[in-house]
């Protein structure tokens, strides 16, 4: 009787989950990855002229690549690109009405619908810092497509 019962728990258990949108699903897998730090909102917000490299560095994080220029003053660049794709999935049943030539019944038959959605996004962020390692210029460009 007790394995019955684990049985059926397991089964709306997964009728649960199934019933679970992809978009849904997408918006829990961004929510679990906040340790991304660098957005445009982060670097209106918290970058400022004058601002020194460590705290540029507490703030964003290691940039993905650093230049140095003839007066040795560094360039920070922070690309990101991310994909983001999104399949749901919904099956169904239709029951129809079957007619013959001398009697009547019941059909049903199984239709799939499903569709796919898919986006990238890109952010790049520039930061040129003085001698004194402190921000003279930053600018950053994102896109959406």
């Amino acid at each position: 009787m007790k394995a019955r019962q684990n049985v059926v728990i397991t089964a709306m258990a997964m009728l649960v989950a199934a019933g679970c949108s992809a978009t849904h699903h997408a918006q829990d897998v961004r929510a679990a990855d906040d340790t991304d730090r660098v957005t445009v909102g982060t670097v209106q917000k918290e970058i400022t002229l004058g601002m020194s490299a460590a705290d540029v560095a507490a703030v964003l994080g290691s940039p993905n690549i650093v230049t140095t220029e003839e007066e040795r003053q560094e360039t920070w660049i922070y690309d990101k690109i991310s994909s983001d794709v999104t399949y749901s999935r919904s099956s169904g049943t239709v029951v129809g009405l079957i007619f013959g030539g001398s009697g009547g019944g019941v059909g049903a038959g199984s239709t799939d619908a499903g569709s796919t959605s898919s986006s990238q996004r890109t952010l790049t962020v520039i930061i040129k810092f003085d001698t004194n390692s402190k921000v003279r210029d930053f600018s950053y460009h994102t896109s959406r497509f």
